[in-house]
């Protein structure tokens, strides 16, 4: 009997130590989990510093994402800086290039004036080509800001119908002079979206000179603005020569022209630009052919999805 207490006694201590032993490992595991748990809200929020941290009481786990975010702050600000020097170059280059450029159209057009007649020709080309320089210029620099995050578009409630009478309003002596009707349907109801006016104008003109430049004569340039659950559509629609297949995954690249269209005037960057300020907004484009070729804005409708689309995003 006696035996069999000191028996029980035994385990029971055991048992006490035991449970005294998990008990601290589990406060222990709990400490480094909320250490844990700090380091990465720190990095997240942007704050992460080394002199935040002891290594010396981290555990083997913690000291290894310590240098892992240590390096993940290090390439962070790396990369603020290379922005800051890009922001700087392209306002350089922007500055650098406004003047001569403008000045080379205004001598060629005073040239045109006094030149022979046998010289007019060439003076205008000289135009033509320096305003095409001037717009390639200008594309580059927006594309180079957006893609930076230098131009921040600032999407507000609006009208996505005004947007588009405006725009087609733009575009109406362009496509008389081609010899194109150009039409706009706007879907009865809310019409409302949440998008910048500006950048998104800039964006639905892209696709309009577009469909304009690749439409035969006497044909018809269609825009057509229908309001869903989440986002508004805006189509641009057009008859003209239409897009390959296996070109369409590549027409919103930058420089890309299609082989059928290197006749027309253009750089390549219209689609290019036009995509990127519409997911600077949350929203997204897309591209069908067929018997007509259909160039979709998809934008936001309310403010609370503008939000969540940028928080994915980054």
């Amino acid at each position: 009997m006696d035996n069999y207490m000191i028996l029980c006694m035994a385990f029971a201590a055991a048992a006490i130590v035991l449970a005294f032993c998990m008990v601290l490992e589990r406060r222990q595991i709990h400490r480094h989990l909320n250490h844990l748990d700090r380091m990465l809200e720190t990095a997240i929020d942007g704050s992460f510093e080394e002199r935040h941290f002891d290594e010396s009481r981290l555990s083997s786990f913690e000291a290894r994402l310590y240098q892992y975010l240590s390096r993940q702050a290090g390439k962070e600000r790396e990369l603020t800086r290379e922005k800051k020097e890009i922001h700087g170059l392209i306002a350089d280059i922007s500055h650098q290039t406004k003047t001569p450029i403008a000045n080379l159209i205004l001598y060629a057009d005073l040239l045109s004036e006094q030149a022979p007649e046998e010289s007019r020709e060439l003076s205008r080309q000289i135009t033509v080509q320096a305003e095409k320089l001037q717009f390639l210029i200008t594309s580059l620099i927006k594309g180079s800001r957006l893609e930076q995050g230098i131009i921040h578009p600032a999407p507000k409630k609006c009208s996505v119908g005004e947007l588009i009478v405006r725009t087609a309003k733009e575009g109406a002596y362009l496509a008389e002079k081609k010899g194109i009707r150009l039409a706009w349907q706007i879907e009865e109801g809310t019409d409302l979206a949440w998008f910048d006016p500006k950048w998104t104008g800039e964006a639905l003109w892209n696709l309009l000179d577009n469909a304009i430049k690749y439409t035969f004569e006497g044909d018809t340039v269609l825009i057509q603005g229908r309001a869903y659950e989440l986002f508004y559509r805006i189509d641009v629609v057009d008859h003209g020569r239409g897009i390959s297949e296996e070109e369409i995954p590549k027409v919103f690249h930058r420089f890309y022209r299609s082989p059928k269209s290197r006749e027309e005037e253009g750089v390549g960057l219209g689609l290019y630009l036009a995509r990127e300020i519409i997911q600077a907004q949350g929203g997204y484009m897309k591209v069908t052919s067929g018997k007509e070729t259909v160039f979709s804005i998809f934008l936001l409708r309310r403010e609370e999805a503008f939000h969540t689309e940028l928080d994915h995003g980054a």
